[in-house]
């Protein structure tokens, strides 16, 4: 947020500026006519209506015209002296209106502007509602309407067009989470029963040696798939906006993960390390569980033979919580690094052929995050690796 919002050029201030510019304008113009009407009925610079002709002993005295006073020759410099004074007396009448004028302006411009910026306010009412509303269903609440109400005009049919895209768009995402959820129960089903069927074959003794070895492969194969569905459905899932939130402790989600992935990371000769502060969210503890189990894997899974370390730090900074993963490991070019997030893909474009996992793990931290409304950044370290930085508002 900039340090002065009210300076932000809104429509409101720009309506603002507009009706008061106009006013004001309108007003020089207005005063300008009045002025050069008022010189000319006063006919500045003319000869005077009158002037002494002849006469004895005549003897003025004027406190506004101290020049008449002073005249006690012929009549001619007289009479100069008393239309000097008129001049004076006009054009001083003049800049008073003037003066007048400019303060009344100015009284009436204040007012013009206070008055635009309320009149604008009322006729921009209906865009704050419209935007409060886009707000709310930027929360996934898609059950929320505009409705707006009034006159027949342009902002509400602005209003009536998006409530029209609101209900499309929530029949579209009703459909996508019952399809999820069916989908869900049809591609697991049949992967859970080849798995028994698999199991129960392996388990026979007397089961020649190339079909325990056909078994293996194609356990590893369908639990792969299984892998690969999951992550799929969990990807579909999370892309959406999480509705129901409670209190989640990130340490206590990184610490499960660390707990999870401690002895594949002992298998491989990787050290955890790093201090689990408390710093907790309002979001679904499932899926940020799974942000920090993939992070924690990832870093495990893709660091050096020997002497590798994996740092997960969890803390509040700034107002966010904060998960940091950082991990040694292969150099990672800094072009490299958008495409980590993208499904299927992996450093050096890498495809579903590793037995490292199949391509989501990222791409399923960067959807949840996003679905909190948080965000991840990635860079590389330097000697290899790289700091994984997910924060999330509180």
């Amino acid at each position: 947020m900039p340090p002065f919002p009210w300076l932000r050029p809104t429509i409101r201030i720009r309506l603002t500026l507009l009706y008061g510019g106009m006013f004001l304008i309108a007003g020089i113009l207005l005063l300008s006519i009045i002025y050069l009407l008022a010189a000319q009925a006063l006919n500045t610079g003319n000869e005077p209506l009158f002037k002494i002709v002849g006469g004895t002993e005549i003897k003025v005295a004027s406190d506004n015209c101290p020049a008449v006073n002073s005249v006690s020759t012929t009549l001619a410099e007289f009479n100069a002296a008393i239309s000097e004074c008129i001049d004076d007396q006009r054009q001083a009448a003049l800049d008073n209106l003037l003066s007048r004028s400019l303060l009344a302006l100015l009284g009436l411009a204040v007012i013009a502007f206070a008055f635009g910026y309320a009149m604008a306010g009322r006729v921009l009412s209906p865009l704050g509602r419209i935007t409060r509303t886009a707000r709310a269903v930027a929360g996934s609440d898609l059950s929320r309407r505009i409705e707006l109400d009034g006159p027949d005009d342009e902002l509400k049919e602005l209003a009536d067009t998006f409530d029209d895209m609101l209900e499309r768009l929530q029949r579209a995402f009703t459909a996508q989470q019952r399809f999820v959820g069916n989908a869900s129960h049809e591609l697991r089903t049949p992967l859970a029963i080849n798995r028994t069927l698999l199991e129960v074959h392996l388990s026979d003794p007397n089961a020649p040696v190339e079909l325990q070895q056909l078994g293996k492969t194609l356990l590893a194969t369908n639990e792969r798939s299984e892998q690969l569905v999951e992550g799929l459905l969990l990807l579909a899932r999370s892309d959406n906006q999480v509705v129901e939130r409670g209190p989640v402790d990130l340490a206590e989600v990184a610490s499960q993960a660390i707990d999870q992935v401690h002895a594949e990371a002992e298998a491989k000769g990787v050290r955890i390390q790093g201090e689990q502060k408390p710093a907790v969210v309002q979001g679904n503890g499932v899926l940020l569980e799974r942000i920090a189990l993939n992070l924690v894997q990832n870093a495990v899974r893709y660091n050096v033979p020997e002497g590798g370390w994996v740092e997960v730090t969890t803390d509040v900074q700034h107002g966010q919580a904060v998960m940091v993963v950082s991990n040694t490991g292969p150099v990672v070019p800094a072009y490299e690094i958008d495409n980590l997030f993208e499904p299927f893909r992996r450093l050096r474009t890498e495809r579903t052929g590793s037995d490292k996992g199949v391509g989501l793990g990222l791409s399923i931290v960067r959807s949840v995050a996003r679905a909190h409304g948080g965000h991840i950044y990635a860079q590389p370290r330097e000697g290899g690796g790289l700091v994984m930085r997910v924060t999330l508002p509180i």
